[in-house]
């Protein structure tokens, strides 16, 4: 998909610059698959203790 947008330079050197890629678009995309990571760590929080696990974890970790 082409979009045009307008990002502060500051913020894209930045970014640049903490994440080493070489490339506006790449910056863009990885920010963006970030905030999608995020939220999905957050739903995955929410279900602490609603879901039930029984098994033997030693024995799990044998093979």
């Amino acid at each position: 998909m082409r979009t045009n947008i307008e990002v502060d330079d500051n913020l894209m050197t930045s970014a640049i610059n903490i994440t080493g890629i070489k490339t506006k678009k790449g910056v863009v995309e990885y920010a963006l698959k970030e905030v999608i990571d995020l939220h999905k760590r957050r739903a995955l929080l929410k279900l602490k203790g609603k879901i039930k696990w029984s098994g033997d974890l030693d024995e799990m970790r044998k093979v």
